[in-house]
């Protein structure tokens, strides 16, 4: 197939059960939204492991680079007071 005749490819995203997070479970190419979301559920859920499905357009997907990873994270590296371990937790206190 030539790449002008190629269905888009989309990125599949499952959540295994209410309350818990979609998290990706693989990719498929469609011609469409509604077809993908029928065969990401074909193919992702088959054995009935999830309540929910996102497709997205891999177009669409905006991603960091690894590459890139230590001036991309670097401003968060000088705010130490983000972390639980800048704070001391007083006695007495049981539920934080």
């Amino acid at each position: 197939m030539s790449s002008s005749t190629e269905w888009p490819l989309w990125e599949v995203f499952v959540r295994s059960r209410r309350g818990l997070s979609h998290t990706h479970a693989g990719s498929l190419h469609a011609p469409d939204a509604e077809l993908a979301l029928r065969n990401a559920r074909d193919l992702y859920t088959r054995r009935s492991e999830g309540v929910s499905i996102w497709v997205v357009p891999s177009t669409a997907v905006t991603a960091s680079s690894p590459d890139e990873k230590d001036s991309f994270f670097e401003p968060a590296a000088d705010k130490p007071y983000r972390h639980p371990t800048f704070y001391e937790i007083p006695d007495g206190v049981k539920h934080l």
